[in-house]
């Protein structure tokens, strides 16, 4: 069974900077997409960041130039580093890991990290 564990995120003012991490177990395929997306209140879960395996990134509009997301297969892990949070950033947000076998999509979701950004 696929787990996705995340840590990190929490509390921090507008300006501040937060990292989320999230582990995969029991392994990474290396076919495997991984990256984050998030859920504000009252809105819809959206895309925030997605890494391939060859190290390709996808970002959404709202997020480039402020957040970087990164892949470690070694340590079956992938990360989100946000700087210049903004109050707009703020929502729950979860890892995810889309995994293509005999050419079906199984996507595995991590438990949600809440991040909130105080003005």
């Amino acid at each position: 069974q696929v787990q996705l564990v995340e840590s990190g995120g929490g509390l921090v003012q507008s300006g501040g900077s937060l990292r989320l991490s999230c582990v995969v177990s029991p392994m990474i395929f290396s076919g495997d997409t991984m990256g984050w997306y998030r859920q504000a209140p009252g809105k819809q879960r959206e895309l925030v960041a997605t890494i391939t395996s060859d190290m390709s990134t996808v970002y959404a509009d709202s997020v480039k130039g402020r957040f970087t997301v990164s892949r470690d297969n070694a340590k079956k892990q992938v990360a989100l580093e946000m700087n210049s949070l903004k109050p707009e950033d703020t929502a729950v947000y979860y890892c995810n890991v889309d995994r293509v076998i005999f050419g079906v999509h199984y996507d595995y979701w991590g438990q949600g990290s809440q991040v909130v950004v105080s003005s």
